[in-house]
């Protein structure tokens, strides 16, 4: 079976594009992020017509994610257990955030996450990405803990870059968020959870990236972050037989800031 996780920045914007990349590299799952559409305006019907069953949530032009699959798709959960909102006003608590969404494909529980980005190290949103990590973690943690064969998948973009060699240039990032310690220590945690980064063993080396802002020539000059990540239970990484980031479709006029990132499971 073959998994994708893909940062889309905007599913309406490059729906030829998400059709044409599913049918010519055969992905059997793709979690998406970033769709910037409300659950009615999200393209459906060409998910359908491609083999896809497909759910989603998006509650404004900003967020939203998704998961397609043409193996199944049961048990859809929005959000996890005590997910936390973007508290805006300290006075009144806000609803969650069209962040997470997830659903059994063919045996494998997929998580299509799009962490919150941060902002800034003083921004009440970084306050937020932190919190937020931690209510994660506390649910994934749980479930291995109540079944530590489970197959489960944490996909998506985690808007954090866990070591030096996963970002252009550590000295740049100093002061800004994605290479912080705290969030580097809310990324690791998933690590001593039980968790792994399936995708790492199968690209090594620095350089080797998942995103590249559009200012700055930053893709020609080779200047991004490894940010979008597989995260997979024990269970799950005992059967990955290849992973790859997908460069190439960061090329061209049109593209999304992110790579699809791709991992192949055996039965």
């Amino acid at each position: 079976m073959r998994i994708a996780t893909w940062n889309v920045n905007s599913v309406r914007a490059r729906t030829d594009r998400i059709m044409d990349w599913l049918a010519r590299t055969d992905t059997d799952v793709l979690a998406i992020q970033e769709t910037k559409c409300k659950d009615e305006q999200f393209p459906y019907e060409r998910f359908r017509e491609a083999g896809y069953d497909v759910t989603h949530v998006g509650l404004s032009q900003w967020n939203g994610v998704a998961i397609a699959s043409r193996v199944g798709l049961d048990d859809v959960q929005i959000g996890f257990e005590d997910q936390p909102g973007f508290d805006k006003d300290p006075e009144v608590a806000s609803a969650p955030e069209a962040r997470a969404i997830g659903a059994t494909c063919n045996g494998v529980r997929v998580w299509s996450l799009y962490v919150p980005n941060g902002r800034g190290l003083t921004d009440p949103h970084y306050t937020y990405k932190l919190d937020w990590l931690a209510e994660l973690h506390s649910n994934a943690a749980g479930w291995l803990k109540e079944n530590p064969e489970a197959q489960i998948t944490l996909m998506g973009d985690w808007n954090i870059a866990p070591t030096d060699e996963d970002v252009w240039d550590p000295a740049f990032f100093e002061t800004r968020t994605h290479t912080s310690a705290p969030e580097r220590q809310a990324f690791q945690a998933f690590i001593e959870s039980g968790f792994s980064d399936v995708v790492r063993p199968h690209t090594p080396g620095p350089g080797v990236y998942t995103y590249w802002d559009y200012t700055q020539l930053r893709f020609p000059k080779r200047q991004g972050m490894r940010i979008d990540f597989v995260l997979g239970s024990p269970a799950v990484s005992a059967r990955v037989d290849k992973a790859e980031i997908d460069r190439n479709e960061r090329k061209g006029k049109g593209a999304s800031d992110h790579a699809p990132v791709i991992v192949d499971l055996s039965d």
